[in-house]
C-alpha cells in the first residue's frame, strides 16, 4: 500500500485538505484491509489492490469541494466536528474509485494513471498463475467486485466518520442523489455509444450526469448540507458546481484527445478508440461537413492508427470545434463565478472556490 502524505492530526485542515484526505483514506483502508486479510486471506490480496488503486493517484477534488462547501456555509475549520466532516467527505474518493474501476472495464481501457487498469491487472495475474478459465473473464469479474466493494465502503466510511445523527440525516439527500446520478451518467454514456447519438444535447447531458454532478455540484451540496446551509446558499453552490463540473469534463475531453500521456496517464486518443460521443466530437461532426466521415470512422476504432488520430485532431482544430469547446469552458467558468458571488460564503472559502474554478478549466492532467 502506498505511503501517503502524513500531516499532523492537529495541523490546520484548510492548509492541506488533500493531504488530510489522504491520511483519512490510508487509515481507513488499512483497517478494512487488515480485517479482510484475516477473514479471507485470498480476498485480502484483492483488497490490497483496491487500496493501492485508491491511494495511487488522484487530485482528491471531490472531498476538497465538499470541505470548502462545509467551510463556506459556516462549518468549523478545526475541532471534533471538522475532523468528522473531513473523514466523512474523504469517502467520496471511494465512490470515485468505484466509478473509475467500472468505467475502465466498460470502456475496455488498458491504462489508468500510467498503470494497467484493475481488470487488466487481474487478467494478467490469472495468465501468469496458469489458472483455469478465461483470464479476461476473471479480470472483469474481479473489477466488478472491487468496484462494488469501493461503493459499499464509501457508505461505511461516511456512516462511521463520527458525524452526529442530525448531520448524517441532513447529508442523506445529496449523498443518495450523488450515487444515483453517477450510475445514471454511466448508463447514459453506454447508451449513447450504443445508439451512435451524435447530438450536442446528449453529449452535454452525459457530461453533466456522469461527471459534473458527482465531481463538483453534489460534493459542494454535501458539505453545505453538513453545515446546515440555508436553501439560497445551497442553490447558488449547486449552480456554481454544475457549471464548474461541466467545464472540468470539457477540459477532460480536450486532454483525452490532445493531452500528454506522460501527464494524463492515459494513451492519447483513448476516448476516440472507446467511441465516446463527447461534446468535442459532437461539435466536430456537426461542423466538419464532408470530413465528418473521417471522424465517424475513427470513433470506436480499435485499430486507430497514429495517422488517423493526427487527421482527427487536425480536423477538430481546423473546423473550430476545439476553439468552441475552449469558449464553452470560459463561459461556464464565468457563469459559475457569478453564482459563487450570489452564495455569500464565509472566507476563505469564497476565495479558494474561485481559485479552484479557474484551475478546473485550465488543468493539464
Amino acid at each position: 500500500m502506498q505511503q501517503a502524505l502524513r500531516p499532523h492530526p492537529e495541523a490546520p485542515i484548510d492548509d492541506a485538505v488533500a493531504a488530510h484526505v489522504e491520511r483519512a483514506l490510508t487509515d481507513y483502508l488499512a483497517t478494512r484491509h487488515a480485517d479482510m486479510a484475516e477473514a479471507a486471506p485470498s480476498f485480502g490480496t484483492a483488497v490490497a489492490s483496491l487500496a493501492g488503486f485508491v491511494l495511487g493517484g488522484g487530485k482528491r477534488l471531490r472531498p476538497t469541494f465538499a470541505w470548502w462547501g462545509w467551510r463556506g456555509a459556516g462549518g468549523a475549520g478545526a475541532g471534533v466536528d471538522a475532523r468528522a466532516v473531513l473523514r466523512g467527505v474523504s469517502a467520496l474518493e471511494l465512490i470515485q474509485a468505484c466509478a473509475l474501476v467500472h468505467d475502465d472495464l466498460m470502456d475496455a481501457s488498458a491504462m489508468r494513471r500510467g498503470k494497467p487498469t484493475v481488470h487488466m491487472d487481474f487478467a494478467a495475474r490469472h495468465r501468469e498463475a496458469g489458472w483455469l478459465g478465461e483470464p479476461d473473464r476473471f479480470g472483469a469479474a474481479t473489477a466488478i467486485l472491487l468496484g462494488d466493494l469501493a461503493l459499499a465502503w464509501a457508505d461505511d466510511m461516511f456512516a462511521t466518520s463520527g458525524l452526529d445523527a442530525g448531520r448524517l440525516a441532513a447529508a442523506l439527500p445529496p449523498w443518495q442523489a450523488m450515487r444515483a446520478e453517477m450510475l445514471a451518467g454511466q448508463y447514459l454514456d453506454v447508451l449513447t455509444q450504443a445508439r451512435g447519438d451524435e447530438s450536442e444535447a446528449t453529449a452535454l447531458s452525459v457530461a453533466r450526469m456522469k461527471t459534473a454532478a458527482y465531481t463538483v455540484e453534489r460534493p459542494l451540496h454535501l458539505g453545505a448540507a453538513l453545515a446546515g446551509a440555508p436553501a439560497p446558499t445551497v442553490a447558488a453552490l449547486r449552480a456554481f458546481g454544475a457549471d464548474i463540473g461541466l467545464a472540468f469534463q470539457l477540459r477532460d475531453d480536450l486532454l483525452g484527445m490532445y493531452g500528454d500521456t506522460e501527464v494524463t496517464g492515459k494513451p492519447a486518443g483513448d476516448d476516440l478508440r472507446e467511441g465516446k460521443r463527447t461534446l468535442l466530437m459532437a461539435l466536430g461532426m456537426a461542423m466538419a461537413g464532408d470530413r465528418a466521415a473521417v471522424l465517424r470512422a475513427a470513433l470506436g476504432a480499435d485499430d486507430l492508427s497514429p495517422t488517423t488520430l493526427a487527421d482527427v485532431r487536425g480536423i477538430l482544430v481546423e473546423v473550430g470545434a476545439v476553439a468552441e469547446v475552449e469558449r464553452r469552458i470560459d463561459a461556464l467558468t464565468a457563469t459559475a463565478l457569478a453564482a459563487l458571488d450570489r452564495a455569500d460564503l464565509a472566507g476563505p472559502a469564497d476565495r479558494v472556490l474561485a481559485e479552484l474554478a479557474v484551475a478546473a478549466g485550465r488543468r493539464t492532467s
